[in-house]
């Protein structure tokens, strides 16, 4: 990420420079693979070795298991992935090669054999590393430190994330439940081709953000190379390792979403809707809806918020995210009540309803738009501008941990039960939220006001001037 005062002038689309939109298109795309073969991945794992649509016939826990590991090592895996970038290539190339890696690893899905299968999920893990921390640390790149709008850049791009999301839970889910499980890794594959190719086409628009600062001709970047970090820099850092204490919490109740609600939808969820059964991998898509939906709305709550003088600061953000999100669990609890009142689905008949998922999806949604890009926009403006990529990745890895928490939860629950794992989830989230917000004012002290004077900034853009009141 280039230092803020080295920022050129930028043309504008709606308000934010047009290098968002294409970063917007790239993320997309490499959301829609991701996610879509994430939808199938653990259908894939459990379904009969002898069913017309065979999959590899393994048992729920042990592909809750494998989901968990394969969850986790993929964002971790944005450690090296945000260190080559800060010491070698840049966040730009670093982001090219990424997306060369996921295309290779997807389309190798689609063989049916299993060097493939693990070959294919190596690649994945690669490819993520190297292009999620350091696509995130480029929008950062693109505004000026203090500039309001940095926050809603971040929900843009998040959006586009979940429009990738969206449709791969459809398209994906629904080619590989019933065309084939293997076409449904191949299709996730076409569309991470189709963001390189968009990522390659849009790159004079990204110019001036993401090159590798060792060979910036910006004496600004050179010497923040160089210089050791400052008390204001630590304290910062410091701040920002127990802000990704929210986020493990946060992600390892969320993940359940592929793995443990996933199975629940298949399982336990009476899917008939007049006449129609709802593929389980549908409900994948409920959250990414409910991002497009509400995610302007819920930025610019926020950002209402803080031009009136009220606290809306990153860290009570995403405290307040953390505790809707735990909320949403009691749907889950209503559920899995339901269910043993109801008993099994038979002809049609017993199960639990599918509302109970769409509201808990729809909670959990609210709450994550109050974490996770607020998160991403958070290291941006607190992280030293050497270790950017690498800040960014360590927030990725503790994703990656939360997701580990979600599959152990997950194998929890054949001896547990959802009714307990559901609860416990709701009750310690939030028990945690209103513990560390007992502490807010005194960590935001160490952020040195780093948040204290943003702004609209009018000055640096120029073009179609399309934005917003």
């Amino acid at each position: 990420m280039s230092n803020s005062a080295s920022i050129p002038k930028q043309k504008e689309l709606f308000g934010h420079p047009i290098g968002l939109y294409v970063l917007f298109f790239t993320e997309m795309w490499e959301r829609f693979s991701y996610y879509g073969m994430r939808a199938i991945l653990v259908l894939y794992l459990v379904a009969e070795t002898k069913s017309d649509n065979a999959g590899l016939g393994w048992t729920n826990g042990e592909a809750l298991a494998l989901y968990g590991w394969y969850t986790m090592l993929v964002y971790v895996a944005s450690i090296p992935g945000g260190w080559i970038a800060d010491k070698f290539l840049g966040q730009k190339k670093s982001v090219l090669y990424g997306g060369i890696l996921l295309v290779a690893g997807h389309g190798i899905l689609a063989v049916e054999e299993m060097w493939a299968f693990y070959t294919g999920l190596a690649l994945i893990i690669a490819g993520v590393g190297m292009l999620k921390p350091n696509i995130s640390t480029m929008v950062g790149g693109l505004y000026k430190q203090g500039d309001i709008r940095r926050d809603k850049g971040f929900t843009i791009f998040y959006i586009g994330i979940n429009v990738g999301a969206f449709l791969s839970s459809l398209i994906v889910g629904y080619v590989g439940e019933v065309h084939g499980w293997h076409y449904g890794f191949g299709l996730a594959g076409i569309g991470m081709a189709l963001g390189l190719i968009q990522y390659v086409a849009g790159q004079r628009y990204l110019k001036h953000v993401g090159n590798f600062l060792g060979e910036s001709e910006n004496a600004l970047d050179k010497e923040a190379l160089n210089k050791p970090l400052t008390k204001i820099e630590k304290d910062r850092v410091i701040v920002l390792f127990i802000s990704f204490l929210l986020v493990i919490v946060f992600w390892g109740a969320f993940e359940q979403a592929g793995g443990l609600m996933n199975i629940y939808a298949s399982e336990k969820t009476n899917r008939m809707l007049m006449g129609f059964e709802v593929p389980a991998s549908w409900f994948q898509s409920l959250n990414a809806m409910f991002i497009i939906l509400l995610g302007t709305g819920v930025a610019g709550f926020w950002a209402k918020r803080k031009l009136q003088g009220k606290v809306s600061t990153s860290l009570f953000k995403m405290i307040v995210g953390l505790i809707i999100m735990g909320t949403g669990f009691f749907f889950m609890t209503a559920a899995a009540a339901q269910y043993s009142a109801n008993g099994p689905i038979v002809d049609g008949h017993g199960g639990s309803a599918m509302y109970w998922l769409v509201l808990a999806y729809m909670f959990h949604t609210v709450g994550e738009l109050c974490i996770s890009p607020v998160a991403l926009s958070y290291i941006t403006k607190l992280a030293p501008v050497k270790y950017a990529s690498l800040m960014m990745g360590v927030y990725f890895a503790m994703t990656g941990f939360g997701n580990k928490v979600a599959g152990l939860l997950g194998e929890a629950s054949e001896s547990m039960g959802e009714y307990t794992i559901f609860t416990g989830i709701a009750v310690f989230s939030i028990v945690f939220g209103i513990l560390v917000m007992m502490f807010r004012k005194k960590l935001e002290v160490l952020t040195h006001g780093a948040e204290d004077n943003e702004r609209t900034i009018e000055d640096e853009t120029e073009g179609y001037e399309l934005a917003e009141n």
